[in-house]
């Protein structure tokens, strides 16, 4: 096989973390393999925390992150400004991840000049185009371009079946997040968030991230609400909630969760942090679909903020429970894991469905075995 080029294609933070270690696995097959990574930077700031952590350097950043900017900005700037990347460096290759804005850009792109796609983290579904928005839109339209589809499980393998792509495109490969704790794990970076967890070791601390746009405004403000009512029900509970850099979300924590007892707003955790304080935590309330995966390969029971999940195997597993918005719902759920013992275990010890830390491994077999065909 003569040596082929790969573009891997991000702009988000979780994007960032996933592919991490595919990037890392790309560059010991130096012999085989070239590696363009690009970036969009859609995330500015979080995408840099995380390039650093795995030591890796963008060969191409587009850098094109904007005051308000809209979803049609984002899709058209990274559909125009990759194209000249792609003409010139001539990718054999290109590799998305999951289902941002960015990647569904790039993969359009890669389509209109007949490059194969690879779709890492394929096949997840909710079947309702605006829940969650745009991720659900924009993965349903990458899977129509792909050609190597890397699903992190069977269940998600079968939702591919049923749409009707061909078996043989389709590799299971586990979650390349797992492999990504596996390298961030043995991590000895210090943090105030840590020293603030250390510090109050008799806390039950719940780790708190909300970010998507359809839980703006009301559904936001409903949980955000439950938390100050658990806290004040119970003294023995603390929060950590690292605010996502939206100005909207930074404006109603700030309002509704600032300056309260034992509720700690902290800026965005480098990813070997958020890991750490991950493994600290009793629990985990999230609307983000990345920690339905993490914090159950550091046992430690998810909650979802959201009506529904693209993630059916957690439930199945049991490492996680969909508990949408609700005030009264939210209160209900964190109550019972604080005081039943038995379920608080029996999630927290559920085996967790996305892998050994292997993916990305099995992804570059998948793409070598694609290019010898």
């Amino acid at each position: 096989m003569d040596k082929k080029k790969i573009a891997i294609v991000f702009g988000t933070r979780p994007e960032a973390i996933k592919m991490a270690p595919v990037i890392l696995e790309l560059n010991k097959q130096s012999k085989e393999y070239t590696t363009l990574v690009i970036v969009s930077a859609q995330h500015r700031e979080m995408l840099d925390q995380v390039l650093d952590v795995f030591s890796i350097r963008p060969d191409f950043d587009m850098d094109i992150m904007k005051k308000n900017q809209t979803l049609s900005d984002i899709t058209s700037d990274i559909l125009k400004g990759i194209e000249s990347i792609f003409l010139d460096e001539k990718p054999d290759m290109v590799l998305v991840h999951g289902d941002t804005t960015t990647s569904f850009a790039a993969a359009l792109a890669a389509y209109y000049h007949q490059i194969p796609i690879g779709h890492v983290e394929a096949g997840l579904r909710t079947y309702d185009k605006y829940f969650p928005f745009p991720e659900e839109a924009n993965r349903q339209l990458i899977d129509t371009l792909t050609d190597l589809f890397f699903v992190p499980t069977e269940m998600t393998k079968a939702n591919l079946l049923n749409e009707g792509k061909d078996e043989h495109k389709i590799s299971v490969t586990g979650n390349t997040v797992i492999d990504a704790i596996h390298y961030t794990k043995e991590s000895n970076t210090r943090h105030s968030s840590l020293d603030l967890m250390n510090d109050s070791p008799d806390q039950k601390w719940i780790l708190l991230t909300m970010h998507r746009r359809e839980n703006h405004g009301q559904p936001m403000q409903h949980v955000f609400e439950a938390i100050n009512a658990i806290t004040e029900k119970h003294k023995n509970v603390s929060v950590l909630m690292p605010v996502h850099l939206s100005p909207i979300v930074q404006a109603m924590a700030n309002e509704l969760l600032g300056d309260r007892d034992r509720i700690h707003l902290v800026e965005p955790l480098e990813v070997d942090v958020f890991h750490q304080v991950i493994s600290k935590a009793y629990m985990v309330l999230t609307d983000s679909g990345g920690l339905q995966e993490e914090a159950p390969a550091l046992d430690v029971p998810v909650l979802v903020l959201r009506d529904k999940t693209e993630r059916p195997e957690g439930l199945e597993a049991g490492t996680l429970k969909v508990i949408g918005t609700e005030k009264d719902n939210v209160i209900y759920a964190v109550n019972e894991l604080l005081v039943d013992t038995e379920l608080y275990l029996k999630m927290s010890k559920a085996v967790n469905p996305y892998g050994d830390g292997l993916a990305s491994s099995r992804i570059i077999k998948e793409i070598t075995k694609y290019f010898e065909e």
